[in-house]
């Protein structure tokens, strides 16, 4: 019975806290009048409450007036005698706790100083988020995601071509992710927006009225409003490690979603073969221009080297002035010989002997062919009216020297088409390298289960984000405060 006693006590001495402010309990003068009134209704309550006041003010007439309650409460109480200090303490620190964990849990904004905190709370928290869990719940239209997967591949050069032609082409080196960027960039752009309006009236779909007003599009939107919310339904990320491009569409409709995910996957790879077809034509139309201006200076070179053998009625110089030169040299050697002959004769014979004047003449004859041989070779031919005036009365060695340069430029024209050709091929070739195209990893799927609006996560983290902010301004008040 003892600590039931105690614990009726120790109840009803919280009781009497919780019904005074802390201005009261903390009075002595209002405390002991307090104990004035309960001496004759409550003796052991009077004397509980004296504690507080003797411990509040310790003095003298505090302590006597507490020994004076305690024999009072003892006679009408005899149990509150038989408990031990260290007892009672344990059974006052156990009940204190109970009360304190009950006002805690269930009085929380009961308490006047929580006033403050309860209407601001309510305002800035409660309220917007049992509205956001409301929009969740029952406004918010559900969005259905399709998604698909694709990589830039590149032509496999090394296989089709000559291995030495492939490498010195550039073929066997990888793509950068520049190609997975730039069909990134192209689906974000406002070519595919228009495309797109254009081919399903996007905007008509996103702002139709049977879906919520918060996040449908605006029916009267621009085209750069359109743009961005285009940019917030369709996500593109790209692997760094696999460069392989994923996309994905949301619509508020399954099949539209997969319509849209599926065309935007066409134009994109059209949109690659455009720009690989583009380049590889300029440059590969480029060269061949180039060529062909090698080539039109090669016939030129050919036709003129033709038609100055023609004029000059020549095969080959080269070999005609060489055989003009034996000529020459072996008539010389016959005039020696003759000359030889004809001092032998008149030695022994007179000027006027057949065989003298026989020799002599033959010698004569074949000095004078000896001269017009060499005349060929260093004077100049008798005038021709059909040749150019640059070619009149040329002599075999300037006709050399001039089919010598229409032979060197002609040999120049030739290494040039060479080179032109080989240029050509490479062109070629890489013109064939730029030729990228769209896989597809991954088709575009048609979704069942609608994927957004993700109301756990959302309600989540639109509560945490909203006590986060709330704290935060309490902390700042209270610091603005503090610093008055």
């Amino acid at each position: 019975m003892t600590q039931q006693v105690q614990l009726e006590l120790e109840k009803r001495f919280s009781e009497l806290k919780i019904s005074l402010t802390n201005e009261q309990w903390s009075d002595v003068n209002f405390l002991n009048n307090k104990v004035e009134e309960l001496e004759q209704s409550d003796i052991a309550l009077a004397f509980r409450l004296m504690q507080r006041v003797k411990n509040l003010e310790p003095s003298e007439r505090n302590v006597q007036k507490l020994t004076e309650l305690k024999v009072r409460a003892l006679k009408e109480f005899p149990d509150l005698a038989t408990l031990s200090s260290s007892e009672s303490n344990k059974i006052k620190n156990l009940f204190n706790n109970a009360q304190s964990l009950k006002q805690q849990v269930s009085g929380v904004f009961t308490h006047p100083q929580m006033a403050k905190f309860k209407r601001p709370f309510a305002l800035f928290v409660l309220i917007p988020f049992f509205l956001f869990v409301f929009y969740q719940l029952i406004l918010a239209s559900p969005r259905y995601e399709s998604q698909a997967k694709l990589i830039v591949k590149e032509p496999d050069g090394m296989a089709t071509l000559d291995p030495a032609m492939a490498l010195m082409s550039g073929f066997g080196v990888s793509a950068t992710n520049q190609d997975t960027e730039l069909v990134k960039a192209f689906i974000y752009s406002y070519d595919m927006v228009s495309y797109l309006e254009s081919n399903f009236e996007i905007s008509k779909h996103y702002s139709d009225s049977k879906y919520d007003f918060i996040s449908r599009l605006e029916s009267d939107a621009s085209r750069e409003k359109l743009l961005e919310y285009f940019l917030s339904r369709v996500l593109v990320e790209v692997d760094e490690k696999s460069q392989v491009v994923n996309i994905f569409v949301q619509a508020y409709d399954d099949e539209f979603a997969y319509l849209m995910s599926k065309t935007i996957v066409e134009r994109a790879e059209w949109y690659i073969n455009e720009i690989g077809h583009h380049l590889a034509k300029q440059q590969l139309e480029f060269v061949k221009l180039e060529h062909e201006l090698v080539e039109s200076r090669l016939q030129t070179a050919k036709t003129e080297l033709l038609a100055f053998q023609r004029r000059h009625n020549l095969l080959d110089p080269e070999a005609e002035g060489i055989a003009l030169q034996q000529i020459t040299y072996q008539m010389e050697g016959q005039v020696a010989a003759k000359r030889t002959e004809l001092n032998a004769l008149r030695n022994s014979m007179s000027e006027n002997a057949p065989q003298v004047v026989q020799a002599r003449s033959q010698l004569e004859s074949m000095l004078q062919q000896l001269e017009i041989e060499r005349s060929r070779l260093t004077h100049d031919k008798l005038k021709n009216q059909s040749l150019p005036d640059d070619e009149v009365n040329l002599s075999v060695s300037q006709v050399l020297a001039k089919f010598s340069d229409y032979k060197i430029n002609m040999e120049l024209a030739l290494q040039a088409y060479a080179s032109s050709q080989v240029s050509l091929e490479k062109s070629r070739i890489e013109a064939y390298r730029q030729l990228k195209y769209l896989v597809t990893v991954e088709s575009p799927t048609l979704p069942q289960d609608a994927r957004y609006p993700e109301v756990f996560y959302n309600i989540s983290l639109f509560l945490a984000i909203l006590l986060m902010i709330f704290f935060i301004g309490r902390i700042i008040l209270a610091t603005a405060n503090e610093l008055r």
